[in-house]
């Protein structure tokens, strides 16, 4: 269930948006190619047919059209779990003098935001869940708890406040792009990385501007995923996307959703540039959830259909399985059609892949499944062994007690034998006040359980004090850690005292402290599986050995108590007072409407048998009175044609006393 939260008019307006660009996706193409002679319209993009050719390259950057790939890697993981990876890949070779809002394949908003905001990279991640270092290794996409965003700006006479402007701006067009909470991305929760995020777009040595911000508060949801999936050409309908199941995305232990914009172009040649788009899926299935025995699995299972074909807008489509390492105690059924040894930084991974463009060339409707089995005679303490241990992996958590101060320990520890420079970026809420006096690097060895007195030198420091409601403390630090050694980073903090109306609805759960960035460089391979910064496919990774790998981490989310006062004390006055004025409104209201009217107070029955003998009579008396007035009117009547009749004889019917007076004067009596 997705928690109650401020949304933008996102759900009406983001379907009406997405329905009119399939309406022209749909269309823009028929019309391209009747009328040819068409100033700025784009070629018309055909579907890929297998075996079919291809156009030729126009240029060292990529294709003369829009070209999109779908790729879905499966890693059987310790602990009896599995990863499934998806990635959608669209790239756009254009030039200076095309028109950036005539696309096919790239959705329109991103066109928009390239040519709007002066944006060259945009990163944006939404994660549910806490990726485990110890017993998973590395994710192929690094992605932290809540929201995350950061996006690199460069134009010409581009100003500081030109860039804050254009970055709220931007954080508000992807809020209703995706329904997420980005909205709430100001200048209280951004900063602006000095050392550790890079550029990955072309040319990177024009003047630029980075911003950062995270909401670890952020709850992924359905909601999320639709809008999502709607900026893929094909959508969910088919291809790799429509495994995309909601109802089995959600369930899963780990789920991440990104997305990622970057601008290439050749330095000083604006007429042969790219624009691409990926976006990502990454999820982590608990298999013991299923209660399969043996552990066996199938995409079937997991997601919780078959694949019904490729996208038929997509150049490849193919699932890369993992058969070494964790994935060597599965058998595969069908078998691959081929298979993949990539040796990167002298580790081995072996992958079988499967082309579903060559599985899916038959005309005919069929769903295509992949299954894990375990040999029957499997040994079960296979699945128990303690996994190998990453080179790096980082910890988070808080010290002290009590609601006023406390402090911040981030702990990363190098199991390699071998040092290696660390890089930590700490983003602190204005709500918590950071002393920099307080900053203090420790270390100890593995083998060790306490931490010594022995300090590690600053090779790096960056400090950007935060004031109350309106900027964070932006805190970057830069060492060397030695080899099979932990280092400790603690900094003291204050907790401030917020006003009322500053407290979130669930004040008693708790204020966020979004995770630390902690970046180096692998000399090696192991558990290393991150694309390289040239790439877009993850074909790109086999083989792709360098001097160096570039690893980010993020570490666990913060939660501290602030002093928070007693809400129920101002909710138990409202009411009373409510109810006052209730109680108060009512008389008032009375008095004030109403017309006193003084009538006849008519004796109540004493008890309840009088009572109903005094209706029956009194239904009598109005009979009888009726009778008596028309007696009356006849005897009138005929004392004027007799001339005085009646005279000096007894009592008339109108003069005989009623019974019902007679009972009433006899109570009177009584009383």
């Amino acid at each position: 269930m997705c928690q109650l939260r401020p949304r933008p008019l996102c759900q009406r307006l983001g379907s009406l948006l997405m329905a009119l660009q399939v309406f022209l996706m749909a269309v823009l193409p028929a019309i391209a190619a009747a009328t040819p002679a068409t100033v700025g319209a784009p070629p018309p993009t055909t579907a890929p047919t297998t075996g079919g050719s291809r156009p030729n390259f126009s240029g060292p950057l990529g294709r003369s059209d829009e070209r999109f790939h779908e790729e879905l890697v499966v890693r059987p993981l310790s602990g009896d779990h599995v990863n499934t990876y998806f990635q959608f890949t669209t790239r756009w070779h254009f030039g200076k003098k095309d028109n950036l809002y005539h696309t096919q394949l790239t959705p329109r908003v991103i066109a928009e935001v390239l040519q709007q905001f002066d944006v060259k990279e945009l990163h944006i991640g939404l994660t549910q869940g806490l990726w485990r270092y110890e017993t998973w290794g590395y994710p192929i996409v690094e992605a932290t708890s809540g929201a995350e965003m950061w996006a690199w700006f460069s134009g010409d006479n581009l100003t500081a406040t030109e860039v804050d402007r254009q970055w709220g701006q931007l954080a508000n067009v992807f809020s209703g792009v995706l329904c997420a909470s980005l909205n709430f991305v100001d200048k209280t929760n951004s900063i602006s990385p000095r050392h550790l995020l890079r550029p990955q777009f072309m040319p990177a040595n024009r003047p630029r501007s980075v911003r950062y911000a995270s909401l670890p508060r952020e709850i992924v949801c359905t909601e999320n995923l639709t809008p999502w999936k709607k900026l893929l050409p094909c959508g969910s309908a088919s291809g790799f996307a429509s495994l995309l199941n909601s109802g089995h995305v959600h369930n899963t232990k780990y789920h991440s959703l990104g997305l990622k914009v970057r601008m290439l172009c050749e330095d000083h040649l604006e007429d042969n540039c790219i624009v691409e788009l990926t976006q990502t899926a990454n999820l982590v299935y608990d298999l013991r959830l299923f209660e399969l025995s043996n552990n066996d699995f199938s995409l079937r299972r997991l997601f919780g259909m078959g694949l019904n074909g490729f996208c038929e807008l997509a150049e490849s489509s193919k699932i890369y399985v993992q058969r070494n390492e964790q994935g060597q105690k599965y058998s595969l059924v069908p078998q691959p059609t081929q298979e993949v040894k990539s040796i990167r930084g002298g580790h081995l991974v072996v992958y079988a892949v499967y082309d579903m463009l060559e599985q899916f060339k038959d005309p005919g409707e069929r769903l295509f499944n992949i299954a894990w089995l375990t040999p029957k005679n499997e040994n079960r303490r296979r699945n128990l062994m303690k996994p190998t241990l990453p080179p790096v992996t980082v910890h988070r958590y808080l010290l002290g007690n009590g609601q006023e101060r406390g402090r911040i320990a981030t702990e990363v520890t190098n199991n390699h034998y071998e040092a290696l420079p660390i890089l930590v970026q700490e983003l602190v809420p204005w709500y918590v006040h950071a002393y920099l006096h307080t900053l203090k690097i420790r270390r100890k060895p593995q083998r060790v359980n306490e931490y010594t007195r022995r300090w590690l030198p600053f090779k790096l420091l960056h400090y950007t004090p935060g004031k109350q409601r309106e900027l964070p403390s932006h805190l970057e630090i830069g060492f060397t850690l030695p080899g099979q050694t932990s280092a400790l980073i603690t900094i003291d903090v204050d907790y401030l005292l917020l006003k009322w109306l500053e407290y979130p609805p669930d004040a008693n759960h708790g204020h966020y402290i979004g995770a630390a960035m902690v970046s180096t460089q692998l000399p090696m391979g192991r558990n290393y599986t991150a694309l390289p910064p040239e790439g877009h496919l993850f074909e790109h990774s086999f083989n792709a050995t360098r001097p160096n790998y570039v690893l980010s981490l993020h570490t666990e989310a913060l939660i501290v108590s602030l002093p928070t006062p007693d809400f129920s004390m101002p909710y138990n006055v409202i009411c009373l007072a409510c109810t006052v004025v209730a109680l108060a409104f009512g008389p008032i209201h009375s008095v004030a409407t109403k017309v006193i009217v003084v009538g006849r107070q008519a004796s109540a029955p004493k008890n309840f048998v009088r009572k109903i003998l005094g209706k029956i009579f009194r239904r009598n008396t109005v009979q009888v009175r009726a009778a008596a007035a028309a007696a009356a009117g006849a005897a009138q009547a005929e004392a004027l044609r007799g001339g005085g009749g009646g005279r000096g004889g007894g009592r008339t019917a109108a003069d005989q006393p009623i019974l019902e007076d007679l009972r009433e004067e006899e109570e009177q009596e009584q009383d």
